[in-house]
C-alpha cells in the first residue's frame, strides 16, 4: 500500500511539474523560422485565460521567462513570442536598435509577427477571447502596435515602452483597454510624445491608463539594466513591484479565470 501511494504522488508530482514547465516552441513565419516559448498554467481553469509576452529589443530575454513563469504560478497560460527569428537575433545594442528600428518603422510587420505568435497562444491552449498581450521596451511598443492593428485581445500592457507612431497615419478605434506602466524620469520618451499618445487614447475611444513611477527610467522592470539612472536605462525594485501589481489589477478585470 506505501508503494501504490509513492507511486501515485510521484504521478502527480510529475504532472504538476510538466503542465507547468517553460518549453521551447518552433513555429514560422513564411520561410523565417521562429523560436518562442511556451507555459501551461500551474492549475487548470475552465476560461483558460492567456498571456501574450513581447520581450525588448534583444529578443528573449532573462526578464520575458522569468515573468512567464510567474503567470503561469497565476494561472495563465504564456507564450513568448520571438520576434526577430533565427539569423536574426542581435549580437549587441547597435544591432538590437537597428533590428527593432526596422519594426518600429514597418509597423504592419511587426504586428504580423504579434498575429503569428497570438496564434501560437492559443494553440498552446488559451481561449482566444480571454487574452492580454503584455511587452517590455520594444514590446511595449508592439503591445501598443497590436492594439492600433485590432489584434484579438482584451487589453494591452506596456511596461517602459515606446508610445509614439507616425502622425501621418490614422487613429482607428481601440477597443482592447491599455495599461501603461511608465518611468516618470524616463529621457527616452519626450513630453510631446507622451501628450499625442494621451491624445491618441482619447481620439480612439479607448479604455486606457497611464501610471508614472517615481524616480524610474527607462528598463526600470529589468534587474539586468543596472541600477544607474543616469544611464538613461536601469532596474527600480519598487517601480517593478508597484508596476507588477498594478498589472495584477488590470489582469483581474480584464481577463476570466
Amino acid at each position: 500500500m506505501k508503494n501504490l501511494k509513492f507511486i501515485v504522488t510521484a504521478i502527480i508530482l510529475t504532472a504538476v511539474q510538466v503542465f507547468g514547465q517553460l518549453k521551447t516552441v518552433q513555429y514560422k513565419d513564411g520561410n523565417q523560422i521562429l523560436n518562442g516559448f511556451k507555459i501551461n498554467p500551474s492549475k487548470k481553469s475552465t476560461q483558460k485565460p492567456g498571456i501574450l509576452i513581447l520581450p525588448a529589443w534583444k529578443g528573449i530575454d532573462k526578464l520575458s521567462k522569468d515573468t512567464a513563469e510567474s503567470l503561469s504560478k497565476l494561472g495563465y497560460y504564456v507564450f513568448i513570442a520571438d520576434i526577430y527569428g533565427e539569423g536574426n537575433y542581435p549580437k549587441d545594442n547597435a544591432e538590437a536598435g537597428k533590428i527593432a528600428g526596422f519594426y518600429k518603422k514597418d509597423f504592419a510587420a511587426y504586428q504580423k509577427r504579434i498575429s503569428i505568435a497570438l496564434e501560437q497562444l492559443i494553440d498552446a491552449g488559451a481561449n482566444p477571447d480571454n487574452i492580454v498581450i503584455i511587452g517590455y521596451c520594444f514590446g511595449g511598443t508592439g503591445a501598443l502596435e497590436a492594439a492600433r492593428g485590432h489584434l484579438n485581445a482584451k487589453g494591452i500592457v506596456s511596461f517602459h515602452g515606446g508610445l509614439g507612431k507616425d502622425t501621418a497615419r490614422p487613429t482607428e478605434p481601440i477597443t482592447a483597454k491599455v495599461l501603461v506602466c511608465h518611468g516618470a524620469d524616463d529621457p527616452y520618451e519626450s513630453k510631446e510624445e507622451i501628450t499625442t499618445f494621451q491624445q491618441e487614447m482619447r481620439d480612439a475611444k479607448a479604455d486606457w491608463q497611464m501610471i508614472y513611477y517615481a524616480n524610474a527610467v527607462h528598463s526600470f522592470t529589468n534587474p539586468e539594466s543596472g541600477t544607474d539612472n543616469s544611464k538613461g536605462a536601469a532596474y527600480n525594485e519598487k517601480a517593478a513591484k508597484r508596476s507588477f501589481e498594478h498589472f495584477k489589477l488590470f489582469l483581474d478585470e480584464v481577463l476570466k479565470k
